[in-house]
């Protein structure tokens, strides 16, 4: 009965019991420069962000970026572009599907605070996205996602993101990322360091 018992906790912990890829971490820091094209507007400006696993399979991640958009002439009248604050804080799940790739899942709240020229506004949201993330050299690291975000006065949107990360060594690297929504392609780039 004993080892019945021990053979059924074993086998439903399985699904659990995987760790991140060779490779991959989910205990990092990162900064840079971060801006997006869009087809009404171009904005730039900076983010920092970071992660950090709760579990073998589970992680924290958030971030903040501070975007201003370009100023703009209308009917003759200068107005100065828009300045948009962007938090996003979430959880992740990390399933090793081969030695060196893991399957990805995150979930986020997400919140927009936008001030144009004088007028102020706010906005809550999410963000569901799924993927593979893995080390494809010892020194390279990528990842390509899938996801949809919503909010309060925003129709949703489906996107795509890729990113990668050039390791100088196991703490210091340049990472990348582009996300590709309807009409809008934002990119970051900047150090990030693991541990």
């Amino acid at each position: 009965m004993k080892r019945t018992l021990l053979a059924l906790t074993l086998l439903a912990a399985l699904p659990f019991a995987a760790s991140a890829a060779e490779g991959v971490s989910y205990n990092y820091v990162e900064g840079g420069y971060i801006g997006t094209n869009g087809d009404n507007a171009d904005a730039d400006g900076w983010t920092v962000g970071g992660s950090a696993a709760i579990a073998e399979n589970f992680h924290l991640f958030g971030s903040y970026d501070a975007q201003e958009g370009d100023d703009f002439t209308f009917g003759g009248v200068g107005f100065d572009g828009p300045e948009v604050d962007h938090w996003r804080a979430g959880v992740g799940y990390n399933h090793q599907i081969t030695p060196k790739v893991d399957l990805l899942t995150r979930v986020a709240y997400e919140k927009y605070d936008v001030d144009f020229d004088g007028f102020d506004s706010s906005e809550d949201g999410y963000s569901v996205e799924a993927g593979v993330r893995g080390a494809m050299t010892p020194n390279l690291e990528g990842y390509a996602l899938a996801g949809y975000e919503d909010a309060e006065n925003y129709d949703g949107d489906f996107y795509g993101r890729v990113g990668a990360q050039v390791k100088f060594n196991q703490t210091w690297g340049i990472t990348g990322d582009v996300k590709f929504a309807d009409g809008d392609t934002q990119y970051f780039v900047g150090p990030r360091i693991s541990f």
